[in-house]
């Protein structure tokens, strides 16, 4: 028997769709849209499809942004000298909550992982090698220390060691198996203070 009508379900169905939102998380979220105010709703949904259709990857760092350049890419006062590459574009909102690091990023979009199929193809490795033919002095290694991270920061590091490129790797503190994006600031940054040379 179903307990809500059809569209309620459709709704349900498609929250539980969403990444970390279970049924239980889905039904009190269609409860709350559905008693949000009408306009309230609208700006959502306009916001969503406004999103999707705007955003798009930065023409230097890879991360999602709505212009040509990511506003990290865009500040001159960074250090364009210094990469720190990062699995995903949360990792990257996680770091920059330190406020401590001054150098740019680059997204890799993912994580070596032969079982799951994915190559170093797969993602923007060579994006990043196209960008060490600039003024880099050091890459900063900030891939999670998960299987799939370490693999990753390996087969990175034996990329750019013979370019003469400094490559460290953030240092512990930061848990195996832990995604970077749950983890607190301080943490953070003393993964990154205390990186090391790979």
């Amino acid at each position: 028997m179903e307990l809500y009508s059809g569209h309620i379900n459709k709704l349900i169905e498609e929250l539980a769709g969403l990444p970390g939102i279970g049924s239980k998380s889905a039904q009190r979220l269609a409860f709350h849209l559905i008693n949000m105010p009408r306009a309230r709703v609208e700006r959502l949904a306009h916001a969503i499809v406004d999103a999707k259709e705007n955003v798009r990857y930065c023409q230097e760092c890879y991360t999602l942004t709505d212009r040509d350049q990511c506003p990290v890419c865009a500040n001159g006062k960074r250090d364009h000298s210094t990469i720190m590459v990062v699995e995903n574009a949360r990792d990257l909102a996680a770091y920059e909550k330190t406020g401590k690091y001054e150098g740019v990023y680059h997204v890799l979009h993912g994580a070596i992982s032969p079982m799951l199929g994915i190559g170093p193809n797969d993602i923007k490795l060579k994006e990043l090698m196209q960008r060490l033919e600039g003024d880099v002095k050091e890459v900063i290694i900030a891939t999670n220390s998960s299987l799939e991270g370490e693999t990753t920061a390996m087969y990175i590091s034996k990329l750019i060691k013979p370019t003469g490129i400094r490559v460290t790797r953030i240092a512990s503190g930061v848990p195996v198996g832990g995604d970077l994006e749950y983890i607190d600031e301080v943490t953070l940054l003393r993964a990154l203070e205390g990186r090391v040379e790979l």
